[in-house]
Parts: C-alpha cells; structure tokens; sequence
C-alpha cells in the first residue's frame, strides 16, 4: 500500500458524502472543497500546536 493508497471503507464514506447525481463531474465540488479546506485547517492547527511544543 503505498501513501496514495484509501482504504476502501475510507473511500466508499468519502464517496457517499461527496457524490452528486446533478455535477457533470460526478462530485459536488463545493462541498469536497470545503472538506478538504477544513481538513487543511485542523493541520495546520495541529502543526501549531507542535511547533509551539518544540520552541517551548
């Protein structure tokens, strides 16, 4: 399994939740979007966290 790698569980429940009969695409983009901005932002605040840890 490489880092590129769903697990099929993982990505049959990414699916459900991002799937639209109505996109041309099959996707409905705005909302895979925001997920996927929402996960950037709880990275980012977890690197912050970690950060801080080491400078302290």
């Amino acid at each position: 399994m490489s880092d590129l790698d769903v697990p099929p569980g993982a990505s049959a429940a990414i699916e459900r939740e991002i799937v639209s009969d109505t996109s041309p695409v099959g996707i409905d983009a705005k909302k895979t979007h925001v997920i996927i901005l929402h996960k950037l932002q709880k990275i980012e605040a977890s690197l912050k966290r970690l950060e801080s840890r080491l400078e302290g």
